[in-house]
C-alpha cells in the first residue's frame, strides 16, 4: 500500500499548510507539461493531496490505512474493492483497480472508461488533430449555361494531402514511441486553482496531440502536418435552371485535414452573369420586344428569338390592349417557365405627306366604327 505521507515528503503530524506546500512543490516539479516532468508521479503526488488534504479521508487513511469514499488508489477494483465484472481474485478479465471520485472533484472519470476499454484490450485515445477547413469557391457562368445545365471542371489552391507521407506525417516505416509526457494514454491532467476550489481536468496531451505516440521520424516534405499547400480539381454538376447565389456542397474535398483527420467540405457558390437582353423573374424570362405599329395593326405575325437563339412567332390578338404581357409557354429557364415579351412600341421620327394623309384617314374611319 502506498505511503501518501512519504509520497508527499512529509511527516505525519504535518499541519494543512505544510500538507499544501509539500503538493504544490511538488506538483510543480513533476507536472507533465513541464520539461522533464512524469504523469505518473503527478497523478501520484495528487492522488495522496487529495487525500490527505480533506480532514475526513485524513483522518480515515490515519486510522485504516486507507479512505472508503472510493478517493485512494483502493477504490473500486482495489484489494479490498470490487472489480467491474468480477470479485477480486477470480481471475475473471475484467477485474480493473479504478480511482473514482467521491463527488469533491478529486478523481479522474475518465479513468473508468480507460479501464473499461484496456479490459476489452483497447486503448482509446484523444485526437487533437484539426479537421480541414471548409471553402467557397464562387463560379461564373451565363445566363443560357445556367438554363442547360454545364459541368465544369474547377481547379483551386488549398492545403492537399502529403504524397510522401501518404498524410500521416511522420515515416510510417520509423514507426513511433509512446509518449513519455502521457505515458501513451493521450491525455493529461491539469490542476486548477480557482476561487470555489482546486479542481482537475483531463486535456489532450499537446505533446502527442492525443494519440498516445511520438513519430520517430517527421516527414521532411509537410514538416509533420501531413499535408502542403497545392491545387485541387473537381468536375461540378451545375443543374438546370439553377439560381444566382445557390450553394452546391461536395463533401470532403475542401482542405486537407492534419494527419489524416478529416478533410473540409467545398461549397461551390454559382453566379450567374448578367444577360444584355433577358432578365430573369423565378423561372420566367422577362424581355423587351420593339415591334412596328404598323405590324400591330396589320396582325402580322412578330418573330423574336428566345435564350438559345431558336426563333419563335406570335400574333397579337385584336382587341389587345399594347401595353399587355406576351406569354410564350415553356420558353422560360425551365418547362415550367414562360418568355414573357414586354412590349415597346416603335413609332417614325418623320411621316411623310403621304404617310400623315393615311394615317389621318384611317384615324377617322376607326371614329365612325
Amino acid at each position: 500500500m502506498r505511503d501518501y505521507y512519504q509520497i508527499l515528503g512529509i511527516s505525519r503530524d504535518a499541519s494543512s499548510d505544510d500538507i499544501k506546500k509539500a503538493f504544490r512543490r511538488l506538483a510543480h516539479k513533476y507536472h507533465p507539461d513541464k520539461s522533464g516532468g512524469d504523469a505518473s508521479k503527478f497523478k501520484e503526488i495528487n492522488e495522496a493531496y487529495q487525500v490527505l488534504s480533506n480532514p475526513e479521508k485524513k483522518k480515515q487513511y490515519d486510522q485504516f490505512g486507507r479512505v472508503f469514499d472510493g478517493a485512494s488508489g483502493q477504490g473500486f477494483g482495489g484489494q479490498n474493492g470490487f472489480g467491474f465484472g468480477g470479485f477480486p481474485g477470480s481471475g475473471s478479465p475484467f477485474e480493473w483497480n479504478v480511482n473514482f471520485d467521491g463527488g469533491d472533484g478529486s478523481g479522474d472519470l475518465g479513468d473508468i472508461f480507460d479501464a473499461f476499454f484496456e479490459g476489452l484490450g483497447v486503448k482509446p485515445k484523444r485526437r487533437s488533430y484539426r479537421r480541414g477547413s471548409d471553402l467557397e469557391v464562387p463560379v461564373a457562368i451565363t445566363l443560357e449555361e445556367a438554363k442547360t445545365g454545364k459541368k465544369i471542371e474547377l481547379e483551386y489552391q488549398t492545403q492537399i494531402k502529403c504524397e510522401s507521407c501518404e498524410g500521416y506525417g511522420y515515416d510510417m516505416k520509423a514507426g513511433q514511441t509512446k509518449c513519455a509526457h502521457c505515458n501513451g494514454r493521450g491525455e493529461v491532467q491539469e490542476a486548477h486553482s480557482t476561487f470555489f476550489g482546486n479542481f482537475n481536468r483531463v486535456v489532450a496531451c499537446k505533446y502527442c496531440r492525443g494519440t498516445g505516440e511520438i513519430p520517430n521520424k517527421i516527414c521532411d516534405v509537410c514538416k509533420g502536418e501531413g499535408r502542403i499547400a497545392g491545387k485541387k480539381k473537381v468536375a461540378v454538376d451545375i443543374r438546370q435552371g439553377v439560381q444566382s447565389g445557390q450553394i452546391i456542397k461536395i463533401k470532403g474535398i475542401g482542405e486537407a485535414g492534419e494527419r489524416n483527420a478529416d478533410a473540409g467540405d467545398l461549397y461551390v457558390r454559382v453566379v450567374v452573369k448578367p444577360h444584355p437582353e433577358f432578365s430573369r423573374e423565378g423561372n420566367n424570362l422577362v424581355r423587351k420586344l420593339r415591334v412596328d405599329i404598323a405590324d400591330i395593326l396589320l396582325g402580322k405575325e412578330i418573330k423574336t428569338k428566345n435564350l438559345l437563339g431558336k426563333e419563335i412567332g406570335f400574333k397579337i390578338n385584336p382587341g389587345s390592349v399594347i401595353t399587355d404581357e406576351i406569354r410564350v409557354k415553356g420558353e422560360g429557364m425551365t418547362q415550367a417557365g414562360d418568355l414573357i415579351l414586354k412590349m415597346e412600341i416603335q413609332t417614325p421620327k418623320r411621316l411623310s405627306a403621304k404617310a400623315r394623309k393615311l394615317l389621318e384617314e384611317l384615324e377617322k374611319t376607326l371614329k365612325d366604327e
